[in-house]
């Protein structure tokens, strides 16, 4: 469907996507069901923990140099507020730019539930403004504001005729979506309504939608053979750059769930062209990525030269390890996207796949067709391997350890990997989204595995002095039980 920026709010994944956060089955399954339009939702009886919408999408826009957020909810609601801007300072720091942005709570009481605070939400923007003189001021919604109706649109609309800079609601209550990727796609439509302006040239520029820019310097010089440059989003961009997205050659994205709703919109809105291939990690996702972008800034031969030149350095490197690696055995628990994409860079590396736990699924992306990784897998992968829905249960994941009990378990998210370990079980936070970007991350990527199956003494000490909460009746309970 069409991604609509006439309206104040971009919509939930599951109404958009047909996203699901309850599945146990396997990986044709779930991409046959996802080309047929029969994939459902199931539910749970019991849920462990979650995550907010509102979270990625406020934090998200924290991450953008001199502005304000504001969250028009309780205290506890902005609770983290601290921890976004502890981590965007720090990485502003190892730019070495300045970042001034403030995070603020409305810290609506029982008193405001009943009577509204609509009056006092149009008061703290104005003394937000008048004390901070930030570029622009997003506003973000809660399960309370949005409960009692608080009408956030119509104060921000009168308020655009009173203060000389972008002001733009964020509808990200958390009640609305179990996704809370839902929340990156606020605020993408909060950015795409409220600063990118309609193009008046072209630059030399490829947007790259990313979360930390750690891999920003090799970024930079992989791009500067084919003459152009990447602009790195949110994190330590600015207004005045983010109003030019829509001159950009091409959008990127290291992360299919994070990049859709900007690159989609950009596409259908301005013309850029979004690279909608797999994610550049491991050697088939980089090669393939890199050749796509090649094709849209018509720069074919200059990539081909630059791969044939990193294929003769890394390759040799990368098959080394994987002899070591040949015949070892991973569960993952990760992201939608990247859960499937690590999976086929854990497959290239010669590691088997015995299950996938994706945090949610996204039976299609913005452009209507089925997420390219499951197109893929479903393609090339050598064979047939387990995959759940699972939202972080760490309940579940313990069960498939268990019964699987791989080698390695890797998880994206933190929280986790603890749990793992607790078992007896290697276990690796993939928190650097680059860790297996391109031929460099790729090798490193490798290795990193071997280094942690390799010295287990932590796991096995660990594992024999714990008393795990889970009974020998709840390990054999098959993972399809969990979900009606």
């Amino acid at each position: 469907m069409a991604i609509n920026l006439k309206v104040t709010a971009a919509g939930s994944r599951e109404n958009r996507l047909g996203s699901i956060t309850g599945y146990s089955g396997d990986l044709n399954d779930l991409v046959q069901q996802s080309r047929c339009g029969t994939l459902k939702e199931k539910e749970r009886c019991f849920s462990q923990s979650s995550s907010c919408d509102a979270g990625c999408a406020l934090s998200q826009l924290a991450s953008i140099r001199d502005v304000a957020v504001i969250n028009h909810a309780p205290s506890g609601c902005t609770a983290m507020s601290t921890t976004a801007i502890v981590h965007y300072t720090q990485l502003a720091a190892k730019r070495g730019v300045e970042y001034d942005t403030v995070f603020l709570g409305t810290d609506m009481d029982e008193s405001d539930t009943i009577f509204g605070a609509t009056g006092g939400l149009r008061e703290i923007i104005l003394e937000t403004y008048n004390r901070y003189r930030p570029k622009a001021i997003f506003v973000g919604t809660s399960c309370v504001s949005g409960i009692i109706g608080e009408d956030v649109d119509s104060v921000i609309s009168e308020l655009r005729a009173e203060l000389p800079i972008p002001l733009a609601p964020v509808h990200c209550e958390g009640f609305k979506s179990r996704v809370w990727a839902s929340g990156f796609d606020a605020a993408d439509h909060a950015v795409l309504t409220s600063l990118v302006k309609p193009p008046e040239k072209k630059n030399k520029i490829i947007n790259f939608k990313n979360f930390n820019e750690s891999a920003r310097k090799e970024i930079i010089e992989i791009f500067s053979h084919f003459d152009v440059e990447p602009f790195f989003l949110y994190a330590n961009s600015t207004v005045e750059e983010l109003t030019h997205l829509s001159e950009a050659l091409a959008t990127v994205a290291i992360c299919g769930t994070l990049g859709t709703y900007l690159g989609n919109a950009l596409e259908q809105e301005y013309g850029v062209p979004y690279v909608k291939t797999i994610n550049p990690l491991g050697i088939v996702g980089f090669e393939t990525w890199i050749r796509d972008i090649g094709r849209v800034i018509h720069k074919e031969a200059e990539v081909e030269a630059y791969i044939e030149k990193e294929r003769a350095f890394y390759l040799p490197k990368i098959e080394e390890v994987k002899k070591e690696l040949k015949g070892l055995r991973a569960v993952l628990g990760m992201g939608a996207s990247y859960a499937f994409q690590v999976s086929r860079v854990l497959q290239e590396l010669g590691v088997e796949v015995v299950w996938v736990a994706s945090w949610h699924y996204d039976t299609k992306y913005d452009n209507d067709e089925v997420p390219p990784h499951l197109e893929y897998l479903a393609a090339e992968s050598p064979y047939n391997f387990k995959v759940s829905v699972s939202d972080q249960q760490n309940f579940e994941i313990l069960n498939i350890l268990n019964t699987h009990k791989p080698d390695i378990y890797i998880a994206r998210h933190p929280g986790t990997t603890v749990w793992a370990i607790k078992q007896g079980i290697a276990a690796f936070f993939h928190g650097d989204e680059y860790k297996s970007f391109g031929y460099r991350g790729t090798l490193d990527f490798a290795n990193t595995i071997l280094d942690t199956i390799r010295n287990r003494s932590f796991e096995k000490n660990l594992a024999a002095r714990i008393t795990l909460p889970y009974t020998d009746w709840w390990y054999q309970q098959d993972n399809a039980a969990f979900l009606y």
